[in-house]
């Protein structure tokens, strides 16, 4: 209860000796002193009685104050009090933190051996002369290298988690290409399945007129046989008369050529013809864009034989093979050998690269298509042509090709670039295959997309000798 009525100590304190009163008394101004301060200061004052504070005369004698003094003691039972736990637990020491050789508190940390000491220690053989420093600071080291390594531990552990969602939406994103190939297969399939079903009901259509046709021409044949039975005398006759003829004749007369189904017409190389017929609704197309290389800006067809820029940044994994920053994307298959061949419809794009790429060439940063980073190319950018050389070569041309049509004969190490309208030859490069390269395609225009057109695929028979 006092301690909850007690007043801060500057209010318990006399203005004269500026420490707690002892037998506070109070004058008629109200201000209060201790009894002895008072009368010292009055003495010294020789007649005058007045108020040390305010100077105040005073006739009557000063009045104790019980209240303030049951105020002070309080104070000073509890200052008393508090100095004496201060005191108790610098005294008291958890045993732990003992010294086990000399029972006295391990105030020191050897720097040297790491391990705490106390001030005993500090003068005996095992650790005369090391370096030591007190616990406490020992303690704030400690710390700060905890914390160091919390910081530490937090930023790997962010990095984790960066890991931890990236690997999270690249697992995602694969799911989504499952699903994307199994729609387009799904796709693919039913057109050939339609295709292969609408063959099979012509063909079932035929057969069955085929077999209509035949089996009236046959049945007209056995109505005219049974008018004929029905005059028997007649019939006999004519038996008779047909008997005399030559047996080759009699055959001619009783079945005509061609009666039965021609079966060889529906079903000799089948799967052949209905092949030929199948060629009208497919399409090759010799390069086949991989949209795992494509940069985050690039938006593939479905069919993956076009691509186009866009404003939006897609959000795709950061997996080694794609471009970023760069708005590039290869071609599924890498080149080393033999003999290939493409075109590429730039219609109205204005910003364009068109050639092929090394395997090895960077992909996390944005460099410049040409022959020293791994690139065989022409460009058309500011309505100017290059050839990506080093420096570029500025490229004449009598008119802007629609499309651009890339040779590649790694075996002679050259990549040649024509245009297919005239056959116009635009440049051709002479460097030596030593890697895999890969169709290039780089779009800075939203105009136009830029599309790998299919090729015409002809079956050749094999000749024999």
């Amino acid at each position: 209860m006092a301690g909850r009525l007690s007043l801060p100590e500057e209010d318990l304190t006399c203005p004269i000796c500026c420490t707690i009163f002892r037998d506070p008394v109070v004058l008629k101004c109200t201000h209060s002193f201790c009894a002895p301060c008072l009368q010292q200061y009055w003495t010294v004052k020789g007649q005058r009685r007045d108020c040390p504070l305010c100077r105040t005369q005073n006739l009557d004698d000063p009045v104790p104050s019980l209240t303030l003094k049951n105020l002070c003691e309080s104070c000073v039972q509890e200052e008393e009090s508090h100095d004496r736990e201060e005191t108790e637990r610098e005294m008291y020491c958890d045993p732990g933190e003992m010294c086990p050789v000399h029972n006295e508190k391990l105030k020191l940390y050897c720097l040297l051996d790491k391990v705490p000491i106390c001030v005993v220690c500090h003068t005996s053989r095992k650790h005369k002369q090391h370096d030591c420093c007190p616990v406490s600071e020992a303690v704030l080291d400690v710390k700060e290298k905890m914390k160091l390594a919390i910081s530490t531990l937090q930023e790997k552990t962010e990095a984790f988690n960066k890991m931890k969602k990236n690997f999270e939406d690249t697992v995602t994103h694969i799911q989504d290409q499952a699903r994307f190939v199994e729609r387009r297969t799904h796709e693919e399939f039913e057109k050939l399945h339609n295709f292969l079903r609408v063959e099979e009901e012509s063909r079932m259509e035929a057969l069955k007129r085929d077999e209509e046709q035949k089996t009236g021409e046959m049945r007209q044949m056995i109505e005219t046989i049974k008018e004929n039975i029905s005059s028997m005398s007649e019939t006999i006759r004519v038996l008779m008369e047909e008997m005399a003829l030559e047996d080759i004749s009699v055959l001619h007369v009783i079945m005509a050529p061609a009666a039965l189904i021609d079966v060889a017409k529906y079903i000799g190389s089948l799967t052949f013809q209905v092949w030929e017929k199948m060629q009208k609704i497919t399409q090759y197309t010799p390069v086949t864009l991989d949209p795992n290389t494509a940069a985050p800006w690039l938006v593939l067809s479905d069919d993956l034989t076009s691509v186009h820029d866009s404003d939006e940044k897609q959000r795709l994994p950061n997996n080694p093979e794609r471009f970023d920053p760069d708005t590039a994307v290869l071609g599924r298959h890498g080149l080393s050998s033999g003999k290939h061949a493409w075109e590429v419809n730039v219609g109205d794009n204005t910003a364009w690269v068109v050639g092929v790429a090394k395997e090895s060439i960077k992909r996390k940063e944005k460099v410049s298509s040409v022959l020293n980073n791994g690139y065989l190319c022409v460009y058309f950018y500011h309505k100017m042509y290059f050839a990506g050389t080093s420096p570029l070569t500025r490229l004449t041309l009598k008119r802007n090709p629609q499309r651009i049509r890339v040779q590649l004969d790694c075996e002679k190490g050259k990549v040649s670039f024509y245009d297919p309208h005239n056959n116009a030859h635009i440049y051709t490069f002479k460097h030596a295959i030593t890697e895999a390269v890969f169709p290039y395609l780089w779009v800075g225009c939203q105009k136009s997309p830029l599309k790998v057109e299919p090729v015409d695929v002809f079956l050749k028979l094999a000749e024999f000798s």
